[in-house]
């Protein structure tokens, strides 16, 4: 299958100086739920260079982005992220607690150049909730309230761009739009391994079970993945559909965290494809607070993390792959004795030389306590690089694309 990367302008194609510049970033980050102190601010980091860039050039400069969903503990405003944002910076980024009432609107025609403003968490707003075609999006209040405020839309959301909201993939088609630094990265990361026959490796970890199942089939349906390594609990959810004597501890998370739905869709993909996707042969324990290893039919207790075994079963899978995609750890990196695993995996990557991709928050935090360099990409969405690789188009890219056509003789 081949992977088709639209044609989108950058921040090169536009001059932006004294103009009116909505920019979508994505800073929605792990915070403690109750304090609401911003826990990463490595996204903030990212997204500093499109905006840093910006006030160089003199734009005025209206920012808009989410922190998690509706009904999450981690669902709040973005009052915090404006502060983290401003220290990151070293200038003010003025907040207001309004996405696109009369206050917000305002307040962006009060901007002057090199002024940022951060609008109130955009899913606060019904219409964001919303996955719909972007013509429909192009029509909501969010949209058309804003669209007359500004001249250039840029999008540097590429962990959301999977998502076809109305801040994504409305305002590319009533705007002027491009990519920001961020996402013009991203595009380049997978033209690097867009093309590349054979080797490809993806070893895929963490929580997020259902997005992944569906990853999983598409990557082998298209032909995409050579190997595909299993860790965290979406393993032992195939570890359960492959049954697996695994202890009652165990089916009991699987079971609270609402997966046994996915078991037969991880068993129809093992009878089709199960010669591609390896599952762990062992892993860790917490017994009085130390970390104990054993073979996955052996272990007592809720498994925690991969073990030695594993990560040399998994060393020796990954030995000569041109290309490794990583996402979602391979335990509950939360506690130092269950990071072994998820830094096990990634120097084995590191060492096998191949051009690794680094997919989600999580696994940044794992490789910046890896002292070694490597070759390759740190991704900023871990599932809109999936969704991309599985063979579905990114809603962003696609929008940005329509966005490049209808505008670009006008620029």
């Amino acid at each position: 299958m081949s992977l088709k990367i639209p044609k989108v302008l950058t921040m090169d194609s536009f001059n932006f100086n004294n103009k009116y510049v909505l920019v979508r970033i994505d800073i929605n980050s792990p915070i403690n739920t109750e304090s609401k102190i911003i826990l990463d601010d490595a996204r903030f980091r990212e997204h500093a260079k499109t905006i840093r860039e910006l006030i160089e050039e003199k734009a005025c400069i209206t920012l808009i982005s989410h922190q998690g969903r509706p009904g999450d503990p981690d669902f709040t405003s973005l009052n915090g992220h404006a502060e983290l944002l401003s220290s990151i910076l070293g200038v003010e980024v003025r907040f207001i607690d309004d996405i696109c009432g009369p206050a917000a609107r305002e307040a962006i025609r009060r901007l002057n150049p090199s002024e940022v403003l951060l609008l109130e968490n955009v899913r606060f707003h019904s219409e964001e909730l919303l996955e719909r075609k972007p013509e429909l999006q192009a029509k909501t209040y969010l949209v058309s309230k804003l669209t007359p405020l500004f001249n250039y839309f840029i999008l540097d959301a590429f962990a959301t761009a999977h998502r076809s909201q109305p801040s994504i993939v409305g305002f590319p088609l009533t705007l002027k739009s491009c990519a920001g630094r961020i996402m013009e990265a991203e595009i380049e990361a997978l033209r690097k391994i867009y093309g590349e026959e054979g080797g490809k490796v993806f070893i895929l970890g963490g929580s997020k079970v259902h997005d992944s199942v569906k990853i999983i089939e598409n990557l082998l349906v298209n032909n995409v993945a050579d190997k595909i390594l299993l860790t965290g609990l979406l393993a032992l959810v195939f570890l359960y559909a492959k049954d697996a004597r695994l202890d009652s501890k165990v089916i009991e998370v699987i079971k609270e965290k609402g997966l046994m739905g996915e078991i037969p869709k991880a068993r129809e993909i093992l009878r089709k494809y199960g010669e591609y996707i390896k599952t762990p042969v062992d892993g860790a324990v917490e017994v009085d607070g130390r970390r104990v290893e054993g073979d996955i039919e052996s272990l007592r207790g809720r498994i925690m993390d991969i073990g030695a075994k594993t990560i040399n079963l998994y060393r020796e899978e990954i030995s000569g792959a041109n290309t490794i995609i990583i996402r979602g750890p391979a335990g509950v990196i939360e506690k130092d004795e269950f990071r072994i695993g998820s830094e096990g995996i990634v120097k084995a990557a590191i060492e096998s030389g191949a051009y690794i991709i680094f997919g989600g928050g999580h696994m940044r935090a794992v490789v910046d306590n890896t002292t070694a360099s490597f070759h390759g990409h740190m991704s900023t969405g871990g599932g809109a690089l999936l969704t991309f690789l599985s063979g579905e188009p990114l809603p962003g890219l696609e929008a940005l694309a329509i966005s490049a056509q209808k505008y670009l003789n006008s620029l």
